[in-house]
């Protein structure tokens, strides 16, 4: 039988989520794929999709995107049948034409013999991702930060300094104008008060951003907070406010009911990972990041 292999139509996304939702069951903290989130996905990061066609019918994609850390491939899935290597290895090699640079990335569970498919095509494992998990059991006090400055929650009319702020810590644009409203909208009972911010002279030097862990507390009944990354200024670092504000944060979530509290970071930012054992931070789930060098566009 002859496979076509082609761009992603809209016509495609009730298949293409079913598909989704086939191959990925049973991963670590699953939680079904819906069509608007897909949808949306695929505008908002403007993936590359392909799919992979039998008889009118899809049984494989894949998706690429060129996004803020880097050309990635997204997502690679394939309807389990003999052929599954194979068309997944066509696939891989169609979507890496789409790379713009020499080098792309995915992201594999640690766990997952697939990490030997992929070493097969030629990527090498550089690095990993921690879901990182800690239990909140009461309030607790904070480090110590230097003398003069003062750690709060962000007040509205400060959400300028704020954006400007992370952006300046993590040396691009990460958040934009109207973020703090966005997540009004997407995490009730979010506000200004679940972001916590530490100033020096009037100005934000450090910022940690807690929220409700929506997805997974309503999929899996939960009360789990969820923390982004601290982002402190490059001058401002090593002097323990990414450790009170986190500490600050946890505390928050506690107070408002949650019994747990979860975040992501990298593997190789031992500084981090150190900072959140000590915290009470245990790692839940580990991904590896596979690259691949491929030879200069001409």
């Amino acid at each position: 039988m002859t496979v076509q292999i082609r761009s992603f139509t809209d016509k495609n996304l009730s298949s293409l989520v079913k598909l989704l939702n086939e191959t990925r069951k049973g991963s670590y903290e699953f939680i079904p794929f819906r069509e608007e989130k897909i949808r949306s996905q695929i505008k908002e990061w403007n993936l590359e999709v392909l799919v992979a066609e039998e008889e009118g019918e899809i049984i494989g994609s894949v998706a690429y995107n060129n996004g803020h850390w880097g050309e990635e491939i997204e997502w690679l899935c394939v309807r389990e049948n003999p052929n599954r290597k194979h068309l997944e290895n066509l696939l891989v090699k169609e979507i890496e034409t789409h790379v713009k640079g020499e080098k792309i990335f995915t992201v594999v569970d640690a766990e997952s013999p697939k990490i030997n498919e992929w070493t097969e095509r030629g990527y090498k494992p550089e690095g990993g991702l921690c879901h990182m998990i800690a239990k909140l059991d009461g309030s607790k006090l904070l480090p110590k930060v230097p003398e003069g400055m003062s750690i709060s929650s962000l007040k509205p009319e400060e959400e300028k300094d704020f954006v400007e702020a992370v952006n300046a810590g993590f040396n691009h644009e990460r958040l934009k104008q109207g973020v703090v409203q966005r997540w009004k909208s997407e995490c009730s009972p979010f506000s200004e008060e679940w972001i916590h911010i530490a100033k020096l002279d009037n100005k934000i030097v450090s910022v940690v951003v807690s929220r409700p862990d929506v997805k997974h507390n309503k999929f899996f009944g939960g009360k789990r907070g969820y923390l982004g990354p601290a982002a402190t200024l490059s001058q401002h670092r090593g002097k323990n406010l990414a450790s009170a504000l986190t500490r600050r944060a946890m505390n928050a979530l506690f107070e408002k009911g949650m019994s747990s509290v979860a975040l992501y970071t990298t593997e190789q930012n031992v500084p981090s990972v150190t900072l959140l054992r000590r915290l009470g931070f245990e790692i839940g789930h580990r991904w590896k990041f596979m690259h691949k060098n491929l030879r200069q566009k001409c």
